[in-house]
């Protein structure tokens, strides 16, 4: 939602990955947010299929996300028993929905309902970004983050490094697996990396086993 149709198929490109390709088989279907909110407040809009624009809630007074489930229920409900095996949900990033002015409950809402649409009816698995810092005030954004953490599978937390910029480490990433989930009674498993970013990838390395070190 925080991203222009350019600037997610651009990179994918020069990856091998065709996003557009992808799209045009009806393997893809991407939520411009810029422009649907573009669409509400110039008056541009334009129902498709009998659909209201997903982020409809903004140009009223209640933070009713019930248009934008419908949206990604329709999107993701299979044609035939052929399509969307497995289909996966990208919400990039949650936050955005919070700064257009929904409340901390309807976000969790939409993600609640969003879950059980994709992960147990059609066996499928959500991805979510947020942002979050230990010296944030805002107490909504946290509210959701906290929430997302407890009711997740995995936690990837990215951050820079505490010791500030390094020419061969960009920042850590904490992988965090919740085995506790299970209600086996084991504890979750957490693994630290480094990384550096590249011209056209990402290197991941454990802490102390950076080139400059090496």
């Amino acid at each position: 939602m925080a991203a222009s149709w350019c600037t997610i198929s651009s990179p994918s490109t020069s990856e091998g990955v065709s996003l557009t390709a992808a799209k045009e088989r009806g393997q893809l279907v991407f939520l411009e947010g810029l422009k649907s909110c573009l669409d509400l407040w110039f008056g541009e809009q334009e129902e498709q299929s009998g659909q209201a624009n997903p982020l409809q809630f903004i140009s009223k007074s209640t933070s009713d996300l019930r248009a934008l489930f419908d949206f990604v229920q329709v999107s993701l409900t299979p044609a035939s028993s052929d399509s969307w095996k497995g289909p996966v949900l990208l919400v990039d990033d949650l936050s955005v929905l919070l700064s257009l002015g929904a409340t901390p409950v309807a976000v969790l809402d939409f993600i609640h309902y969003c879950r059980v649409v994709v992960c147990s009816q059609l066996k499928g698995n959500i991805v979510v970004l947020v942002h979050s810092n230990e010296d944030s005030e805002d107490e909504e954004n946290e509210l959701v983050v906290n929430s997302l953490c407890h009711h997740s599978d995995l936690i990837l937390w990215v951050e820079g490094l505490a010791t500030g910029f390094c020419k061969d480490v960009h920042g850590q990433i904490k992988i965090t697996r919740r085995v506790s989930l299970e209600l086996t009674g084991e504890q979750d498993v957490v693994q630290i990396y480094q990384y550096k970013i590249q011209d056209k990838n990402v290197t991941f390395f454990a802490r102390g086993l950076s080139a400059a070190v090496l």
